[in-house]
């Protein structure tokens, strides 16, 4: 990314000035959300959304559609040597807690979700939305006791269990049921991403395997 005021170059990842009269300086996070169209729809019936510019558009400056079927094609190049634990365009969930990082493969989140864990030193937990594509993470610490959750069988939408008080807790991390309701589960940032970006970016990387818990 360039800046127009000064011209310098920014890193997409982590938001680090590269080149330029900024370089050295860093952009700071904005927590963020990555979720199908209709399940945020359903969480903000009133949210607006971001129109394509028309001229922009008309001069081709928008990807195309098949942007992501075109790429695969291309040979990944990094400044590092590749690692081929995972294949390098496997996609990952990247969660970095208290400077250390974990990939989780998107396959596993969905075979395993929820995915009980801890990074950092902190509890957290992993878990895809009902559309299959969504993925969140929580700090599961409330009130003091560590919290395990599971996927309430046959809910009409999306509902998680704890096992320690037997609440009900919903895909946005809200209490909707028990001697809980009402609480609010911290977030926890999370990136889609490839596996050899991620790797480029947090080369102390671990990374989950299924049936890990």
């Amino acid at each position: 990314m360039r800046d127009e005021e000064t011209g310098s170059w920014w890193q997409q990842v982590t938001g680090e000035a590269i080149q330029g009269p900024l370089k050295g300086q860093h952009l700071r996070p904005v927590f963020h959300d990555e979720l199908t169209f209709g399940l945020w729809k359903r969480e903000k019936p009133d949210g607006r959304v971001l129109r394509p510019d028309e001229s922009v558009a008309r001069a081709g400056h928008y990807a195309p559609a098949n942007w992501e079927e075109r790429m695969a094609k291309v040979p990944v190049a990094t400044n590092v040597n590749l690692d081929k634990s995972l294949d390098p365009r496997t996609l990952v969930v990247g969660v970095a807690v208290n400077g250390v990082s974990k990939a989780y493969p998107f396959d596993a989140l969905a075979k395993q979700s929820p995915i009980i864990d801890e990074v950092g030193g902190v509890p957290i937990f992993l878990v895809v939305g009902e559309d299959k594509r969504s993925v969140r993470a929580y700090e599961r610490l409330v009130e003091g006791r560590k919290l395990e959750f599971f996927v309430k069988p046959n809910a009409n939408t999306l509902t998680l269990i704890d096992a320690e008080t037997g609440g009900e807790w919903d895909f946005t991390g809200r209490a909707v049921g028990g001697q809980m309701s009402g609480q609010q589960l911290k977030k926890v940032a999370v990136l889609n991403d490839y596996w050899f970006d991620w790797k480029t970016y947090h080369p102390n990387t671990t990374t989950y395997e299924l049936g890990a818990r």
